[in-house]
């Protein structure tokens, strides 16, 4: 979308967004802009989920949330990689940066649901973040969010919805299909949004855009890039014009596909996720495969935490969901690959949402599964 419309602003709380944190080692600190400014009085750490802080997702997007706030906060910073993700691999990490004086810690997935309720309990002269999940005692047990961590959630439907109208707009009369990760309730928003943002563009808009069954995917990981490139191959084998990959590592297999496509002549198109993608996207000179992204402000969420805590505001025991209303979701603030009609389309779309009169829903209903 343009600048200005997905600008981030502060939510009507105490603080202005949330979430995590990552970083090099916290022998390795590093400077930047505001490095004169004091510095913060405690350290930061992150668990990363799946994957690693270069994966073009959800890891990356909360440790540049980090780098961010070390620039102006000068926090000392750590990220640990579990040896995989079980509870257990994730609560050794957690331990490890509380033994090093890490007492402000970040998770993000909800893999860490479980690990982070034991840890609050335990370290009370701790925070915790936990990103699109809330601490549980046990996977089915309700949601236990104790004074000392906040809970995250993104309307990932509307980013998802954004987007889908964005290529709706685009292809104007083609096929679009969709390959998620695991099937979780992000992935699976991102999925049911984008569906009903081209509906709403076909309704709406003049389009003639269709998403057929066999063309939603969820691969079951987030880390198999091969599978990626396979399935991305099988769909647009099909006639497919464009694919919204929410799928991490899966996804960057259907970016690479795009990119091989693309460069033997066709027109084909991916829709990145979680972050802006379109440099993971670049083919040649700064032409990308990446239409847009569907974006969850993961990065200035994190930002807007560890600045609230520098401030003494972090507000601890809350579950907060960042939605088009407070800006926590949106496209990219540049897309390069749409026009400017497109563009001021979306933003109308986007306005629509912000002030309730578009409401995107979160459940499948008869949306494709």
């Amino acid at each position: 979308m343009k600048k200005g419309v997905l600008s981030l602003i502060s939510l009507a709380l105490s603080v202005t967004m949330l979430a995590g944190c990552g970083g090099k080692p916290a022998s390795e600190p590093t400077g930047g802009a505001g490095s004169d400014a004091p510095k913060a009085n405690f350290k930061v750490g992150m668990v990363t989920d799946a994957g690693t802080i270069d994966d073009k997702s959800f890891n990356q997007g909360t440790y540049e949330g980090i780098l961010k706030a070390n620039k102006d906060f000068k926090v000392e910073y750590k990220y640990l990689k579990p040896a995989g993700t079980t509870e257990a691999q994730y609560t050794n990490e957690i331990v490890n940066l509380y033994d090093a004086g890490f007492k402000f810690i970040v998770t993000p997935g909800f893999k860490f649901e479980t690990a982070v309720h034991k840890a609050q309990e335990k370290y009370k002269d701790a925070k915790f973040v936990l990103i699109d999940g809330s601490p549980r005692p046990n996977p089915d047990a309700d949601p236990d969010v104790k004074e000392n961590t906040v809970a995250i959630y993104f309307a990932e439907q509307e980013s998802g919805f954004l987007a889908g109208v964005a290529t709706a707009l685009h292809v104007k009369d083609g096929q679009a299909g969709f390959i998620g990760g695991m099937k979780i309730p992000p992935v699976q928003k991102f999925n049911w949004g984008f569906q009903q943002g081209v509906k709403y563009a076909n309704d709406n808009l003049g389009t003639k855009v269709t998403i057929n069954k066999e063309n939603v995917v969820y691969q079951g990981t987030f880390d198999d890039v091969a599978a990626g490139s396979q399935l991305a191959a099988q769909m647009y084998d099909r006639g497919v014009n464009v694919i919204f990959a929410a799928a991490g590592g899966v996804g960057v297999g259907a970016i690479n596909e795009a990119k091989t496509r693309v460069q033997g002549g066709s027109d084909v198109w991916v829709v990145g996720v979680d972050v802006d993608q379109y440099q993971d996207g670049v083919y040649e000179g700064d032409k990308s495969v990446i239409l847009t992204s569907a974006v969850k402000k993961i990065d200035q969420a994190a930002y807007d935490m560890i600045k609230a805590e520098t401030e003494g505001k972090f507000p601890g025991g809350q579950t907060i969901t960042l939605d088009a209303k407070n800006d926590g979701v949106g496209l990219p603030a540049e897309n390069p690959n749409l026009s400017e009609d497109i563009l001021k389309q979306v933003d109308e779309v986007f306005n629509k949402i912000k002030a309730g009169e578009i409401t995107v829903a979160a459940e499948q209903g008869d949306l494709i599964e």
